[in-house]
């Protein structure tokens, strides 16, 4: 069988998610903004996946606007945010190790005459809520940092960062799309304006996504149309993916406190016995707060992608890094900004486990990865036993 330990990639959808979203696309395929009895029922299951999907992150039903996923949630918060308050300042602070979602969105907005601070953090990903505070200017209008990375795992003091932005009069924005479902989230006790998240990381559907956005928070929509999700986000709602993604916070939310533990365990012991097998391995970020599913691997003298090529030849899918940056020829954004040598960065692999991770899938790639690795070292010219 096939092992799959990339879930920060992506997760397969749960049995029970598959089973609530499959009359959506075959019986109740109803318009949710319709006045007749199809699009009221397709209203009412929308409205039951928002309280489902507010209810993992401690926020009101109403403050969830659904969208197409975590990249169209971070493009709205920090587009939404900068369009409506320009006028009362042009400065935005973020992060080196965000999402490409957020980075490129903040470059983007550097074109258009807005300045954007691009904060350090220290040699395990993390970002001090004093590095933030020394940022904000008269001027800024937005923070954006991450609650947890999707490469090594780290998480951020959010809280914190919270309440140096509450202190400033400064809106707050937070990518939770890889902890929303992994970690506990209360959006009142981070603090945070925005949060944004994604069905596919908790093994709901693909497509689907959302954004809280705070009581009183002024976000300028990106699309213009029909007045949908409350005039925040126009077009017709993907009934079936809303549903797929209140099932899955559903069931993310009540195994929380077991999937926290067993992958915490499950990880732990796989980093202790690839250690002990493999010579010169290290583990990214070990000394901060890390999702309990996330681990980022680097093995001296051995090339990354042949590593993940050879475990993908027997059957075990892992990554190098964020698969939306898949095929680029530079290292990772994550792994320069914690201090790593282009070197060290292209021999790091992510391994992502998931609440359908078994003990057999994390043997498999324990028993399979030395002997990769041995192989790959006898091919590097800089190799010496």
């Amino acid at each position: 069988m096939p092992v799959y330990l990339d879930n920060n990639a992506t997760t397969a959808m749960r049995p029970e998610v598959l089973a609530a979203i499959t009359p959506y696309f075959l019986e109740d395929y109803g318009n949710a903004s319709s006045i007749h009895w199809f699009g009221q029922q397709a209203k009412a299951a929308m409205d039951e996946a928002r309280r489902e999907v507010s209810g993992l992150i401690g926020a009101e039903p109403s403050e969830i606007v659904f969208l197409s996923g975590g990249t169209e949630a971070d493009n709205l918060a920090i587009g939404g945010i900068v369009e409506s308050q320009k006028s009362k300042g042009r400065h935005i602070v973020t992060s080196r190790i965000e999402h490409p979602a957020v980075l490129n969105t903040c470059k983007h907005l550097e074109k258009q005459g807005f300045d954007v601070t691009f904060l350090p953090v220290d040699a395990d990903g993390l970002l001090t809520a004093e590095a933030v505070r020394r940022a904000i200017r008269p001027d800024t209008i937005l923070i954006s940092v991450m609650h947890a990375n999707n490469e090594i795992g780290t998480i951020q003091p959010v809280d914190e960062i919270g309440r140096v932005a509450r202190d400033a009069g400064v809106y707050f924005h937070s990518d939770g799309v890889q902890a929303a479902g992994k970690i506990p989230v209360d959006v009142r006790a981070l603090g945070v304006d925005l949060y944004s998240m994604s069905s596919h990381k908790i093994h709901g559907p693909k497509g689907v996504g959302a954004l809280f956005v705070g009581k009183g928070t002024p976000l300028t929509p990106a699309l213009r149309g029909g007045g949908h999700e409350r005039n925040r986000r126009a077009g017709t709602e993907n009934v079936a993916g809303i549903v797929g993604f209140g099932c899955a916070a559903r069931l993310a939310r009540e195994d929380l406190a077991d999937a926290m533990l067993r992958t915490g365990e499950l990880r732990d012991r796989m980093e202790s016995r690839l250690q002990a097998e493999i010579p010169d391995l290290r583990i990214n970020a070990r000394n901060a707060p890390r999702l309990p599913n996330t681990s980022n691997v680097m093995v001296d003298y051995a090339e990354g992608e042949g590593m993940v090529i050879s475990l993908d030849l027997k059957g075990i899918a892992v990554s190098t890094g964020s698969a939306c940056s898949s095929g680029s020829m530079e290292p990772s954004h994550v792994l320069t900004a914690i201090g790593k040598t282009p070197g060290e960065g292209f021999g790091s692999l992510r391994i992502s486990l998931s609440v359908l991770t078994t003990d057999d899938d994390v043997d498999r790639l324990v028993e399979t990865l030395p002997g990769i690795v041995e192989r790959l070292r006898q091919l590097s010219p800089h190799y010496r036993k």
